[in-house]
């Protein structure tokens, strides 16, 4: 079952920018945090960014601070990554996940899952 659908990922070369949107299928995140994995071939998932529910709070991996920001829209029910100056490096398969836990860095955090959107950089 997909809660979460993320959009927004693509090709674009070294230096561009491309903004992920995750919305929800069937119920409100507005009281969760939200945040924002990468997986390549071969390598374990990672934290890239988080969102407290009330967005005051936000967390990177330290090789996106500075070019990636996280933000969300209650309103709307749809949280963002905006990436900028994207890198090679960053060429991923992007997940989407909400949940209430409190070490928001780490996967066991989240129970809901997007089925992830593919961002390529190409150098």
């Amino acid at each position: 079952q997909v809660q979460l659908v993320e959009s927004g990922g693509g090709l674009v070369q070294a230096g561009g920018s491309l903004r992920l949107s995750c919305a929800p299928s069937g119920r409100t995140f507005s009281m969760y945090a939200m945040g924002w994995f990468r997986q390549t071939p071969g390598k374990e998932r990672e934290f890239v960014a988080a969102i407290t529910w009330s967005g005051g709070i936000t967390l990177y991996k330290d090789s996106v601070k500075g070019r990636f920001t996280i933000s969300r829209d209650n309103a709307k029910n749809t949280v963002y990554l905006q990436m900028n100056s994207l890198k090679p490096e960053d060429t991923a398969v992007y997940y989407c996940a909400a949940g209430h836990g409190l070490a928001v860095t780490r996967e066991s955090a989240y129970m809901y899952w997007g089925q992830g959107t593919q961002v390529t950089v190409s150098s």
